[in-house]
């Protein structure tokens, strides 16, 4: 989602809270919101710090700077640092330094300076004391700098290498291992057992553990292993592109598809129809969900498993990219008491993300809120989260009906795929329930053509619709390796960039790329922003849609209303410098009419 900061991960103990309220820092009020999210346990668990800089009542930032004035060391910024030598970094052990989210900063012959994510953790400070010889002394940096330092110098044996290496320590032989020779499928349908302890195997186990800790160290959204007759292809989604990776041989198929099926609870013996199952593992004391697909191909099966880390749907509404009006609009409609908001956009767009942040944002313990999804992927504390099953009726529109029983106050539909589901969910808003839910439509206005062409009745929208939202992701740019360059005015406006938005400039325009590093694995991108395109139903809007206007005359009196097109977000990321042009051309390259 949103290229953010991690939050602080550390207890800020009462009295420094108390502190940052005397301090007119945080309010009084703020301080008892936080508390009471501490005592449900929600947003971070028991760590107020982390509490406190998710709900944006401090930024991390000025949190740091109060805790090294508090706790009497010094704060410092790692993101323009000089590199730090080898030596340094191999005073203390890549273990120790993850497991307690430090970093060695400096060292002279007796003495070695670290900094901490956790000014309070000082009993590490002595353990290194003794493991060094060296006196210890510590600065307080940020969580998310140590995390970036830690990967950029605590570097292992690349990828390739290591599976290099698993392959040697196997009983298969290099040459067998890189013979083109396909496996005899029968066979292996006849030999189950023989297929399952393979799957069993260390070095097979080591590769598919290989495999799902690289993913999730590249801030993979998605791992594809796909064999085809003479090789097999490993391939992550990141940052919404996929990414080739070094691969195991092709004689390793088998046993690893039975492997990840046996951590997903799917049946081994069955590679006639498609799979779907979850696993959970636990990296770097980090839980992650993965939601796996097995899907019967010609070569063999190819596996797909979605990466789900609930850590971004803690995203505050003001991080994931919205610009002001439409955070506006989108926070009035989302507070209003009934209505529907719709959220649309093409798979893998973030709606899932704005979706869930804005339910914690109404989660509250006087708000009954419930959710219909397929599947659940999060589940979230203090929200009624429920799966839809067909195979025993149980879909969006009779789990609606359902809802409505229950005395619910926001109701969140997964998805509207056709009327029945479309009329209930009407049916509820007008009834005095606020309902969320999601369409796959190109923007905004098409949303309502969408719904007419299921036969949901004009008068019907124009009453229950409050907003609708359609979204995109663009690539960040790197920061590490961002550099600036300039073009013509008129470059741009060839380009599609409305000429309105380059009003204010003249002659040339300074814009910005990345030139690839090892941060951003010489993409020139790391991370991504939202595009978010908020239509609001207002009075002349209802009149529209009750004479049936087409989608493109209820897009000119949303822009005249104030509503920033797609193309017109992406142009403001351009300008400002956090994406460029190849990425705003990509996304939207649907949205010309801006």
């Amino acid at each position: 989602m949103a290229n953010t900061q991690h939050a602080l991960s550390l207890g800020l103990p009462r009295r420094l809270a108390d502190l940052l309220v005397e301090e007119k820092i945080i309010t009084a009020d703020q301080l008892k919101n936080a508390l009471e999210t501490q005592r449900q346990g929600g947003q971070g668990g028991d760590k107020l710090g982390t509490i406190l800089i998710g709900k944006g009542f401090i930024k991390e930032e000025r949190l740091l700077e109060f805790l090294s004035q508090q706790c009497g060391i010094s704060y410092v910024s790692l993101a323009n640092m000089p590199k730090i030598p080898e030596e340094v970094i191999a005073a203390v052990p890549e273990a120790i330094a993850r497991q307690h989210t430090l970093l060695p900063y400096n060292k002279t012959k007796d003495r070695i300076i670290v900094a901490l994510a956790d000014p309070l953790n000082v009993l590490i400070l002595d353990d290194l004391k003794m493991m060094t010889g060296c006196d210890v002394r510590a600065v307080l940096a940020s969580e998310a700098e140590i995390l970036a330092a830690l990967d950029k110098y605590y570097k292992s044996a690349s990828s390739q290498e290591t599976l290099d290496e698993i392959v040697r320590e196997s009983n298969v032989s290099q040459a067998e291992a890189e013979g083109v020779d396909l496996v005899d499928e029968k066979a292996e349908d006849d030999d189950i057992v023989s297929l399952e302890k393979s799957a069993e195997d260390a070095p097979v186990i080591k590769m598919v553990n290989l495999i799902m800790a690289g993913a999730i160290k590249a801030h993979a959204s998605d791992i594809h292993i796909e064999p085809f007759p003479k090789e097999l292809r490993v391939r992550y989604r990141i940052d919404g592109v996929l990414h080739e990776q070094p691969a195991p041989p092709r004689k390793f198929h088998g046993a690893i598809s039975t492997r990840i099926k046996i951590m997903a609870n799917l049946n081994i013996a069955e590679r006639r129809v498609p799979q779907d199952g979850r696993l959970k593992l636990k990296i770097s004391g980090k839980e992650i969900d993965m939601r796996v697909s097995v899907l019967p191909c010609a070569p063999g099966e190819k596996i797909v498993m979605r990466i789900l880390d609930s850590s971004g749907l803690k995203v505050q509404m003001s991080q994931l990219g919205f610009e002001p009006e439409a955070l506006a609009v989108f926070t009035k409609c989302m507070n209003m008491p009934y209505g529907i908001n719709l959220i649309t956009g093409p798979t893998g767009s973030g709606k899932s993300t704005t979706l869930y942040s804005a339910l914690a944002n109404l989660n509250t313990p006087d708000t009954n809120i419930i959710t219909c999804e397929d599947p659940v992927e999060y589940q979230l504390h203090g929200i009624n989260q429920v799966q839809v099953n067909t195979q025993v009726g149980l879909t969006f529109a009779a789990g609606l009906r359902a809802f409505l029983r229950q005395d619910p106050d926001v109701i969140m539909v997964g998805e509207v795929r056709d009327l029945e589901t479309a009329q209930i969910a009407i049916n509820a808003a007008l009834t005095g329930h606020l309902v969320f839910s999601t369409l796959h439509t190109n923007d905004a206005p098409g949303s309502i053509t969408r719904l007419g062409m299921m036969g949901v009745e004009p008068f019907l929208m124009s009453s229950a619709l409050l907003m609708i939202l359609a979204q995109r992701l663009v690539r960040a740019i790197c920061l590490e390796c961002k550099e600036s360059y300039e073009v013509e005015l008129d470059w741009l406006v060839k380009l599609g960039v409305p000429p309105n938005q380059l009003q204010a400039r003249k002659g040339k325009v300074t814009l910005y790329r990345g030139k690839g590093c090892e941060n951003c694995a010489k993409t020139g991108y790391r991370g991504r922003q939202g595009l978010y395109e908020v239509l609001e139903v207002t009075d002349p809007m209802r009149e529209l849609i009750l004479n049936k206007a087409p989608a493109r005359e209820l897009k000119a009196l949303g822009i005249k209303q104030g509503m920033l097109t797609l193309r017109a977000c992406a142009v403001r990321k351009l300008l400002a410098g956090q994406t460029t042009v190849e990425e705003m051309i990509r996304v939207t390259a649907s949205d010309t009419d801006s």
